[in-house]
C-alpha cells in the first residue's frame, strides 16, 4: 500500500477532536504503540532510507518495510505490513536473519479516519515533543484538502519522518 502523509506540529488535540466529529471521523484507535526499527551491521536498510519496524499496537503486533519512493511536499513510501501473532518470536527471527534493533520507540496515539484517510495523533514518550498530528490519504490533494479543512495551511504540514521530527526539537 502506497503511505502519503505529513505531520503537523503542536496541535490542540480537543479542538482538533471537534472538527473532525464535525467531519464525520470515527475513533479506530487510542492507546501506546511500543516498538522497535531494525537493520543489520552495514546499515543497508537506512542507508536506502527505507524502514524495517515492529511493534505493538494496544493489542496486535505488527511487522512493517516502508520502502521509500520520495519525500518533497508529502512523504511517500510504499508500505508492506502484516499482524503476527507473537512479538517476541518475530523479533527472535529477526535477529537471526541478521537484522537487529537499533532503536526503541514508544508513544500514546488518537487514532481517527474518514474514509481512507486517517488522522494520527502523536505523544512521543522517548523525547519531550510536543504532541503531532499526522495525516495520510491516497494522495497529496486529499491530504491537503484536510489539513485545510482542520484549519491548517500547506506550510504547516511537514514531509519529516521520526528523525526528522526529533532533530527539529534538538534531539538526535
Amino acid at each position: 500500500m502506497r503511505e502519503i502523509e505529513v505531520k503537523i506540529l503542536e496541535v490542540n488535540r480537543a479542538e482538533l477532536e471537534k472538527k473532525l466529529f464535525s467531519l464525520g471521523a470515527k475513533k479506530t484507535f487510542e492507546g501506546l504503540i511500543h516498538g522497535f526499527y531494525f537493520d543489520d551491521d552495514v546499515k543497508s536498510v537506512r542507508k536506502a532510507k527505507n524502514t524495517l519496524r515492529l511493534r505493538t499496537e494496544g493489542d496486535k503486533v505488527m511487522l512493517a518495510f516502508k520502502k521509500y519512493v520520495k519525500k518533497d511536499e508529502v512523504k511517500v513510501r510504499d508500505e508492506f505490513q502484516v499482524e503476527v501473532s507473537n512479538f517476541e518470536s518475530m523479533k527472535l527471527i529477526l535477529e537471526m536473519l541478521g537484522f537487529h534493533a537499533f532503536k526503541e520507540f514508544k508513544k500514546k496515539r488518537v487514532s481517527y479516519a474518514i474514509g481512507s484517510v486517517n488522522f494520527e495523533f502523536d505523544v512521543l514518550q522517548n523525547y519531550d515533543v510536543p504532541e503531532f498530528l499526522e495525516i495520510e490519504a491516497e494522495d497529496s490533494e486529499t491530504v491537503f484538502r484536510y489539513a485545510e479543512l482542520l484549519g491548517f495551511s500547506k506550510s504547516d504540514c511537514k514531509c519529516w519522518d521520526g528523525k526528522d521530527l526529533i532533530r527539529h526539537y534538538g534531539f538526535d
